[in-house]
């Protein structure tokens, strides 16, 4: 997203059971989580009519639907049941069972809530009221019953529900602070259930001041007002000063820093806080009251002051980190600490920090790539290959640069071998899957999703091919990309990586010069190939080209009868996003690097995080250090993309350091405003 007068291209936002598709951010907010998520509509109205599609209802029938959906959002229990008995033998029964009980949850008997569950098992529907009323058993502190119930859910990845399993055991006095440590990470997502958790371990004193200390740092870090509040308040200080912290930094840090180590903590949330706007303010506060701190005070202080300098790629970084030396670390300082010894070239603070993390963290395909590398700097040539060989046999970014430093390149799998009419009939038959297609013609996408990826559950790799055929069919090219990237032994890039509309794009990238493999790698991050989609800041089509950014382009080429509902025609789309794109890229001289992520966050920033470099910075490390957490996938998606779309188009190997080559510190006059 740019500000100002300069035109902007954004992302779609999908819903959070989707892939990451990539993000923008506000300017005052890098490395912060994606904006609203918005729900998109790509089919047309009415029921589909290929193969595997359901049955039309009557139109009246879906209208009908559509008001009871709308009647148990509004928890309208009276109309839900008027509008329910008007739909005996809808084609989404179990949902209007669910509707019908869903406003009532909490007074309906037990034994109602089961017989809906008996009827239903094994469904999305069922599994979304399994955990709604484990969430609304954990509340009442009835953990007798939801003991029973917790066992029964497919899935065990919420939060809260996990925050409530773990007050259960507590309640009866079992130690649960280890698993309760290695869960409560992220503030922002605890609600009741994992504040009332924190509030029983300490009164138990299965947690103690430091457990609280460092929930508090998490809470500052991630800009979780209530949690710092409640934590505060356990710690026996002021939780309006603990806010103050967290929304109001500047306030917080004049009322001084405190006499207790409470308020000491508080004072240095409030100096991480305000180093995010004003690093040097932050500095100046922490060094004038370093003598009135501990060391690890001191040292918790300049970890957030190094933590801020670095998401502002600041010089002082570095040396701000050093000054933090052997206090623990978030898992996000541990990230960006190794962020920034790799724009310094140390190699050796790139392994300690790496060996530092969490086990689960360090196993993330980035800091595999990037501990390989340190090894390799290092001499360890064994134990670098045998780190690359680890990711080397994934399709994404991470794979492709361990494959380069194997030696080998990227190529097209061999095609599989073609699905049998019995396995696109099974796909067909596929119960889940029949409800998503229903769903989508009602343009409820949402839905859609969650009933789509509940039938892939348990598929084996032809089965998931499939299921992805069938999406093709319907139309739903990004169910089709989303289904394939599950097979694991048999790979189908046809599905991974479709190039739709090739009439129209390969004729527009050829005439501007634009790598097409480039193109469609962008728009498979952007939109996935859904043509109408539409993202909640106004974003439209394959491209999802933003309406001042349409008119900016339109009037350079000449396109003078533009208005901003040609966004949604296809043709329109193509071209003044690829226009876009060309632009972008002769502004930053040809960099593909800059130009993706101009594309993504604004040529304003790209040309900023350029104009920092004082010397050519290899391409990789450039783009782990983008400060937008957003953008930074972004881009190493859209690489990693083009260098697969150019396997297929072209029918030979790729690198992808072709795309991912030394930023270069210099760039001539800029074009764009």
């Amino acid at each position: 997203m740019t500000t100002g007068s300069l035109p902007a291209v954004f992302f779609l936002a999908t819903a959070s059971w989707l892939l990451p598709l990539g993000a923008v951010h506000a300017e005052s907010a890098p490395d912060a989580a994606p904006p609203a998520q918005q729900t998109i509509s790509p089919v047309p109205a009415g029921a589909p009519t290929v193969p595997g599609a359901t049955p039309p209802d009557s139109r009246a029938d879906d209208d009908t639907f559509m008001l009871l959906r709308e009647a148990a959002r509004q928890n309208d229990a009276a109309r839900v049941n008027a509008l329910a008995s008007r739909l005996p033998n809808y084609v989404l029964a179990s949902y209007v069972d669910y509707y019908r009980l869903k406003p009532r949850l909490r007074e309906a008997t037990q034994e109602e809530i089961r017989e809906v569950l008996r009827r239903h098992e094994g469904t999305a529907v069922a599994e979304q009221l399994r955990t709604e009323w484990l969430l609304d058993l954990g509340r009442r502190r009835d953990f007798a019953g939801f003991e029973r119930e917790a066992g029964q859910l497919a899935r065990g990845d919420n939060l809260q529900i996990r925050c409530y399993a773990l007050l259960a055991r507590a309640s009866r006095g079992e130690q649960v602070a280890p698993d309760a440590r290695a869960l409560l990470q992220n503030p922002p997502g605890y609600g009741e259930a994992c504040a009332a958790l924190i509030a029983q371990l300490y009164q138990t004193r299965q947690f103690n001041d430091d457990d609280l200390y460092w929930q508090l740092r998490l809470a500052g870090e991630a800009d979780a007002t209530g949690p710092a509040r409640r934590i505060a308040l356990l710690l026996g200080a002021s939780d309006t000063r603990a806010a103050q912290a967290v929304d109001v930094p500047a306030v917080a840090m004049a009322r001084g820093i405190g006499k207790t180590r409470a308020e000491r903590a508080i004072y240095l949330v409030a100096v991480g806080r305000m180093a995010r706007t004003s690093l040097k303010l932050a500095a100046v506060a922490l060094e004038k009251n370093s003598p009135r701190l501990t060391p690890e005070e001191r040292a918790t202080g300049w970890a957030s002051l190094a933590h801020a300098a670095s998401i502002g790629l600041s010089p002082d970084a570095y040396n701000y980190w050093q000054r933090a030396n052997g206090v623990r670390l978030t898992n996000e300082q541990l990230q960006w600490k190794t962020r920034i010894a790799l724009r310094r070239g140390d190699w050796k603070t790139v392994r300690a920090t790496i060996e530092a993390m969490p086990q689960a963290l360090k196993n993330d395909n980035a800091w595999v790539y990037w501990l390989g590398r340190a090894d390799k700097a290092e001499g360890r040539a064994q134990e670098a290959n045998a780190a690359f060989e680890r990711i080397a046999s994934q399709h994404n970014y991470y794979g492709q640069l361990a494959l380069d430093e194997l030696g080998r390149q990227v190529t097209a799998p061999p095609a599989p071998s073609p699905l049998t009419p019995e396995e696109l009939a099974q796909a067909g038959a596929n119960p889940s899957l029949q409800r998503a297609l229903k769903f989508y013609s009602l343009r409820l996408r949402a839905e859609g999703n969650r009933e789509w990826n509940w039938g892939l559950r348990g598929l084996s790799d032809r089965q998931l091919l499939a299921a992805g055929e069938l999406a093709r069919r319907n139309e739903l090219l990004d169910r089709t990309v989303e289904t394939s990237l599950r097979t694991r032994s048999e790979i189908d890039f046809a599905q991974r990586f479709p190039a739709p509309h090739l009439d129209v794009l390969h004729p527009t990238a050829q005439g501007l010069g634009l790598d097409k493999a480039w193109v469609y790698g962008l728009i498979r991050q952007e939109s996935r190939f859904v043509t109408d989609a539409r993202s909640g800041v106004g974003a439209s089509g394959l491209m999802q080209v933003m309406p001042a950014t349409g008119k900016w382009v339109a009037a350079k080429i000449g396109m003078d009868n533009f208005v901003h509902g040609m966004l949604t025609d296809l043709r329109t789309n193509i071209t003044l996003g690829a226009n876009y794109m060309n632009m972008v890229l002769e502004n930053f001289d040809g960099d593909e690097i800059l130009a993706t992520a101009a594309y993504n966050a604004g040529p304003g920033r790209a040309r900023a995080w350029r104009g920092l470099l004082d010397q050519p910075m290899e391409g990789a490390v450039f783009i782990e250090s983008i400060p937008f957490s957003e953008t930074r996938n972004y881009v190493r998606n859209v690489l990693a993309n083009a260098t697969n779309y150019a396997a297929v188009f072209e029918n030979k190997p790729q690198s992808i350091k072709t795309r991912v080559r030394p930023v270069q510190p210099r760039e001539r006059a800029a074009i764009l405003p």
